[in-house]
């Protein structure tokens, strides 16, 4: 009897979660990648049209300098508000581990450390693309309406993003910096390549969300050096299985701008100068020095962490 009963055991089926233990997602059987598409869609409409709205109402529809503490807050504000906390609030429906998921663990201290040098050389082999990218020859209308476009937006960031006394330029890495940083990580690298993941190889979601984070800034003339940094601090994030990485090199990032702005080094390649005014030859030059640096601090990199394939941490966080 007791061996029938022992038998009966053995061949008894694994007990099915019950509902409670799984996500919102898992329970509907919604692929997670077309929930995170869904979130990213929402999050997109809400912070366009909120923010836009507010800036309308307080500003109008061209703010000037006076506006500039104003505008500062209200962009912290909508990052804070219709940016992170939507993500935080949507990522109990993927998963009820959400630490695990977002990667939340710190680290080794060279893992932020290295990405410095990977975000200024890549930084300045993008100035160097865009450089040639400005000078492809197209149609007078459309040459002009680019131009155009161009001055209205470098005034717009310049106003937002310069200053001219340090305790400014703390405030204004603070506001441009880092609640970007973490806000746009929590939902690109987070939510959105963690979802991806689940479909895709971890290098491909990263490329994938990328060009998504290129995308969702809505500048067609940055699309291609803002889906380059969206791949590289995706590959990031992947490779050091950890987001918090990914945020720092998104802060080194847009800090680097605030306070290239602040010295008046926003349009020089550092050690070069005005990539306007270098020839093709210097301009390549630049191109290869920088890449150099780049592939060296990324090759050492991919070297002190563990490939994606073998970190049992992949796994475990996506269930």
């Amino acid at each position: 009897m007791d061996d029938h009963n022992v038998q009966a055991e053995q061949l008894a089926p694994a007990s099915v979660p019950e509902p409670l233990q799984l996500s919102f997602i898992e329970r509907y059987n919604i692929p997670p990648a077309l929930f995170a598409i869904l979130i990213l869609f929402i999050v997109f409409v809400g912070y366009q049209l909120i923010g836009s709205v507010v800036v309308y109402f307080l500003y109008g529809l061209d703010p000037g300098p006076e506006s500039v503490q104003g505008l500062r807050i209200v962009t912290a504000l909508s990052q804070l508000l219709l940016i992170l906390a939507p993500t935080l609030f949507f990522i109990r429906f993927i998963t009820r581990k959400p630490k695990e998921f977002l990667r939340l663990h710190v680290p080794d201290i060279r893992l932020f450390v290295l990405p410095i040098a990977g975000i200024f050389s890549l930084q300045q082999m993008l100035q160097v693309y865009m450089v040639f990218q400005s000078r492809i020859p197209l149609p007078p209308e459309i040459q002009q309406f680019v131009e155009q476009m161009n001055e209205l937006i470098e005034k717009f960031t310049k106003m937002l993003a310069g200053s001219s006394s340090v305790p400014e330029l703390f405030w204004v890495i603070v506001v441009i910096a880092l609640i970007p940083a973490v806000c746009e990580e929590f939902l690109f690298r987070g939510l959105t390549q963690r979802s991806f993941e689940r479909h895709l190889h971890p290098l491909q979601a990263a490329i994938l969300t990328g060009i998504i984070f290129g995308a969702y800034h809505l500048n067609p003339f940055t699309f291609v050096p803002l889906a380059v940094l969206g791949i590289y601090l995706g590959f990031l994030a992947m490779r050091a299985q950890s987001l918090w990485v990914s945020v720092a090199a998104h802060f080194y990032n847009n800090a680097y701008a605030c306070v290239a702005l602040y010295f008046h080094m926003d349009d020089d390649i550092v050690g070069a100068g005005n990539p306007e005014h270098l020839s093709v030859g210097t301009l390549l030059l630049t191109f290869w020095f920088f890449g150099v640096i780049f592939l060296v601090s990324t090759l050492y990199f991919m070297r002190i962490t563990m490939p994606v394939e073998e970190s049992p941490a992949v796994n475990e966080s996506l269930e």
